[in-house]
């Protein structure tokens, strides 16, 4: 007669209390509660991220970058699979990036929410090309520029220590001589010259933000995609000077780490 009183013998509609479990009269719902809200709260959170995800790569078209979907980590491993895979989480899905890459919107869209793990890189050279410099070297080039009055453009870091400037593509020269492809600016030879400075332009990708690495690395915008891609020789200088100094500092002239993108 006296069930549910005070807490004691209190049933949660099924006939069975929290008291035979040590739950000191509460009833199995309330035990149950904070559980449910944190299950909601970790759902609410990534959603929100999604959303996030979705809208900066939507204005990263936006914006004309053409963007295709790339890797991401699976555990200690790449999505790909592929044992021993030298760009983990970093490389596009498809053999046919270049011609695959788009800024519409609406594909865009569409690969986001089928893939709502995938990275996205976005193809150089064709729209824009990329100076990839080391994060530090990055940063003192960024405040220089900024200090200078210059129209940076967009700019991204990465959680492996490099930090990514997006400008205006070089075009296609009329003399086709002139042209060289992204690879013959990330030799070992180059790096004397302008250490540590690589340039992504035709034939190259890098990934755009929000990207995930291994290890809970990441890439994020430093300023966004909204910001107009400036002429790459107004940041060049500042860039190399700042990579010639990371050098010095660091004693990087004889060490040169392998460039993006990995030939697949």
């Amino acid at each position: 007669m006296g069930d549910g009183i005070d807490g004691i013998g209190g049933n949660d509609g099924t006939g069975t209390t929290d008291r035979s479990r040590g739950g000191r009269g509460r009833t199995s719902w309330e035990n149950r509660l904070p559980q449910w809200l944190r299950r909601r709260a970790r759902e609410d959170s990534a959603a929100d991220v999604g959303a996030d995800r979705l809208e900066l790569l939507l204005a990263t078209a936006g914006a004309g970058l053409p963007l295709a979907p790339a890797a991401h980590p699976a555990g200690f491993r790449c999505s790909c699979e592929r044992i021993g895979c030298p760009t983990p989480a970093r490389h596009p899905v498809s053999f046919a990036w270049q011609t695959q890459a788009t800024h519409d919107r609406a594909t865009v869209g569409r690969w986001a929410e089928e893939q709502p793990e995938a990275n996205f890189i976005t193809a150089t050279g064709m729209v824009h090309d990329v100076l990839d410099v080391p994060a530090a070297a990055g940063r003192a080039a960024l405040e220089r520029l900024l200090g200078e009055g210059v129209e940076v453009g967009p700019v991204a870091e990465s959680g492996e220590g490099r930090m990514l400037f997006f400008t205006a593509t070089r075009g296609t020269p009329e003399d086709e001589d002139e042209w060289w492809p992204c690879a013959l600016d990330c030799h070992p030879e180059t790096m004397d010259e302008h250490p540590g400075l690589r340039w992504h332009s035709r034939g190259s990708y890098v990934l755009v933000p929000p990207a995930r690495l291994p290890d809970g690395l990441t890439v994020d915008w430093v300023q966004g995609s909204e910001h107009p891609l400036p002429d790459p020789l107004t940041l060049l200088e500042a860039l190399a000077d700042a990579c010639a100094r990371y050098a010095d500092e660091t004693d990087e002239h004889d060490q040169h780490s392998v460039a993006w993108p990995a030939r697949r």
